[in-house]
């Protein structure tokens, strides 16, 4: 059976690989392991060692603490959170987040701030 919290880090990988468009064997290469196991750990079905995650962030150039972020104390998906689950497995959400961080930064605050606007008004 798999553990909630395993499933969480695994959709944490995942969500960070798609967002930097790295690919399974491209992360896989990187750490050092066949991109079947990154398979295993995306889908929570194998538990990522200390190490492992340690390799994996620094492959993804993220802190350890990214692949935690959205449990609660309990280790439980934090139910106060203000977007679904599942978020990270929506590829079109995926994809506008990549468009969004591949526009200039004062550009991309500029439309931070109108998709705020239109979502108050909405």
């Amino acid at each position: 059976m798999k553990h909630p919290v395993d499933v969480h880090v695994g959709k944490r990988i995942r969500h960070r690989r798609w967002m930097i468009g790295t690919t399974q064997q491209q992360l896989a290469e990187k750490v050092g392991i066949k991109f079947q196991q990154i398979q295993k750990y995306e889908t929570g079905m194998n538990r990522v060692s200390a190490s492992r995650l340690w390799d994996i962030a620094h492959a993804l150039s993220v802190p350890i603490s990214f692949f935690f972020e959205g449990l609660d104390a309990a280790g439980q998906e934090d139910a106060n959170a203000t977007l679904p689950g599942d978020i990270l497995a929506d590829k079109e959400a995926l994809d506008l987040l990549r468009s969004y961080y591949a526009i200039p930064e004062t550009q991309r605050r500029r439309l931070f701030d109108l998709a705020r606007v239109l979502s108050d008004a909405a």
